[in-house]
């Protein structure tokens, strides 16, 4: 614990002395471990902006602990006037990032607070606010936690493992989703092998996947994107674990750009493809992957960002879709908190969903 009492693993936490958001800065790994404090809604969504906290998981925590922050230093005491500020500011977190459900998942939570308490005072509704959003952040860790658990029944010690972008610890509060069962196994005596690939533009393979997961002891070796079709060839994967930051109810998943790709050399060599994700990450209102908006971001990720020099010429036209769909059809299993759903999974994702209702989750 540091000297406000967070774990120094937590990506994401609540520095309750000053009501300040703490977050891991991801842009800054792995050349340096570096806390960021923000209280104000804008910083808030610079940082979501900006990838200084991502992965859907960690988006959610951190919206929802943001807008207690937030919300705790309006200079008011009228409920009305709270509550107007409050949906203002909840609108401007959740246009920061599209595609991960966890982030409009979290807000609504939260403002189903406000909802249910219609005749609280504002220091009520501080407390009632505060309480759902540890409640967010406890859950995601518990969640991943027992991710972690129902991803090890798939998997054999000494198995090989390819992983694609960083569902780590760091896309999360402390577990992570993919890399749960991972860590789970670490801890039994499994000897996994994981590879990581770099997962260009951000390299969040190389920047953070594979520095949380030497920094745990795991037998990491780091890739290049394109050389997950020859390690498959070779013999030398026997699952491969990915997150996700949307899932659709016929089981098509939205996940970091070049995750279709490994599912399609999965396939082609008859490695087994498995998607793990929170309940939370599951959106009853997306029916199928092509309803899925997909981020597209800026340009000088792909060109220069991560370069000393810039690597592409000055004018040339750059498409940097953030993500990409995974189609059910490639996906042998979605491991969630609640258990894996197994194709069909129009019948089986609501399946999940149910047990989830029936545990009050």
């Amino acid at each position: 614990m540091d000297k406000w009492g967070i774990d120094k693993t937590d990506t994401v936490a609540l520095d309750t002395q000053d009501n300040a958001l703490v977050l891991i800065d991801q842009t800054r790994l792995p050349g340096e471990i570096r806390r960021i404090r923000l209280t104000k809604v804008q910083e808030i969504r610079e940082a979501i902006c900006r990838l200084q906290v991502r992965g859907a998981p960690a988006i959610g925590v951190a919206a929802a602990l943001g807008m207690y922050v937030v919300a705790s230093r309006y200079e008011t005491g009228d409920p009305k006037v709270f509550r107007e500020k409050f949906l203002q500011d909840k609108e401007t977190l959740n246009s920061a990032r599209p595609t991960a459900v966890n982030l409009s998942w979290a807000l609504t939570r939260m403002e189903g607070v406000l909802q249910k308490e219609p005749e609280k005072s504002v220091e009520d509704l501080l407390q009632a606010l505060k309480h759902e959003a540890l409640r967010i952040r406890d859950e995601d860790i518990e969640v991943c936690r027992r991710i972690g658990e129902n991803g090890l029944t798939l998997l054999q010690p000494n198995d090989g493992i390819l992983t694609h972008c960083n569902a780590g610890r760091l896309a999360t509060v402390r577990f992570g989703t993919a890399t749960a069962p991972i860590y789970l196994g670490q801890e039994k005596g499994y000897n996994f092998r994981v590879f990581c690939d770099e997962t260009r533009p951000l390299l969040q393979g190389a920047r953070l996947t594979a520095f949380e997961l030497q920094e745990a002891g795991v037998d990491t070796t780091l890739i290049c994107d394109n050389m997950s079709g020859h390690v498959m060839q070779q013999g030398w994967i026997n699952a491969v674990l990915v997150g996700a930051d949307r899932v659709a109810m016929n089981g098509d998943t939205a996940n970091k750009i070049g995750t279709s790709v490994v599912a399609a050399v999965a396939a082609r060599f008859g490695v087994p493809f498995y998607v793990c994700a929170p309940t939370s990450t599951i959106d009853p209102a997306t029916a199928k992957g092509s309803d899925i908006r997909i981020e597209e971001r800026g340009a000088e990720e792909v060109t220069e960002l991560w370069y000393e020099t810039r690597m592409a010429p000055e004018g040339v036209k750059v498409f940097n879709p953030a993500f990409d769909v995974t189609d059910h059809s490639l996906i042998a299993g979605i491991v969630t908190e609640h258990g894996i759903a197994r194709p069909p999974y129009e019948i089986s994702l609501k399946e999940i969903l149910a047990r989830g209702q029936a545990d009050g989750q």
